[in-house]
């Protein structure tokens, strides 16, 4: 396994494996932390949790189970996938969870971006937008279980953690993945960790993929997703094409 990955929900942990199958990576998706190895041939492997609004010790817990089992099968990048919509109050989960993560993968540069333009989320300015309206005028801030209340998703995501949020605007995006790598240095220099990215088009997700290609740990919605199969192809890595679904033994969820 290259790519492990933790979804904070079923139906966006499916989501997931498709753009990871669509760009040619054998991607298996468990409903839950497996209590066997991963097969051989599964180059990306994606466990889905119910931990979107569960209590914040019991999200950090489930997610941290799942890290130890990816890492097991031998995963050398993580990503931690969320609503597009950064579903989540001011005490969590996104950001204990992401924290949590950091710390046992001892990641420094942290990207965060719940960006999926095909769907109309974007980031700009470090605000999340749906369509043409702001996250806070969507109607997401009525939402009964996590109401979005704000837009700037550093300030939502600073009342989550315990440092600072950085930031890597879309000018800097635009000029392509070595400025976006020199930029997450400047902002670990400063003192942030997690830091969310602008993202207003596919290619601009592109791009973060390819600028995240050494780091240990990215965050963001599915659309994340859509540079990091390059980024094993490039090395080599990949058995070249994903393979066709032939199902596989376990429980059935109707």
């Amino acid at each position: 396994m290259l790519l492990g990955c933790i979804g904070d929900d079923f139906t966006g942990s499916g989501d997931l494996g498709n753009t990871l199958a669509k760009a040619g990576m054998r991607a298996v998706q468990y409903v839950g932390v497996p209590g066997r190895p991963a097969d051989s041939h599964v180059e990306a492997g994606i466990v889905a949790l119910k931990s979107r609004s569960l209590p914040v010790a019991e999200a950090v817990a489930q997610s941290r189970a799942a890290l130890d089992w990816l890492r097991a099968q031998g995963c050398t990048q993580v990503l931690f996938k969320y609503c597009s919509t950064f579903d989540s109050t001011r005490e969590g989960n996104i950001g204990p969870v992401a924290e949590a993560l950091a710390d046992a993968l001892g990641a420094t540069r942290v990207i965060v971006c719940p960006a999926f333009p095909a769907t109309g989320r974007s980031v700009y300015q470090g605000h999340l937008f749906v369509h043409d309206r702001l996250l806070s005028e969507s109607g997401m801030q009525h939402h009964p279980l996590t109401p979005m209340t704000d837009p700037d998703i550093r300030r939502w995501l600073g009342h989550q953690v315990r440092g600072s949020v950085g930031h890597v605007a879309t000018g800097v995006v635009a000029q392509g993945p070595e400025a976006v790598s020199a930029t997450l240095d400047a902002e670990h220099a400063k003192g942030h960790r997690l830091i969310v990215a602008d993202a207003i088009t596919d290619a601009d997700l592109v791009t973060l993929g390819q600028a995240a290609a050494d780091l240990p740990l990215i965050t963001g919605g599915s659309g994340i997703a859509m540079g990091l199969p390059g980024n094993f192809r490039a090395r080599g890595l990949l058995s070249g094409s994903a393979a066709a679904w032939r199902g596989q033994a376990g429980p059935v969820v109707a």
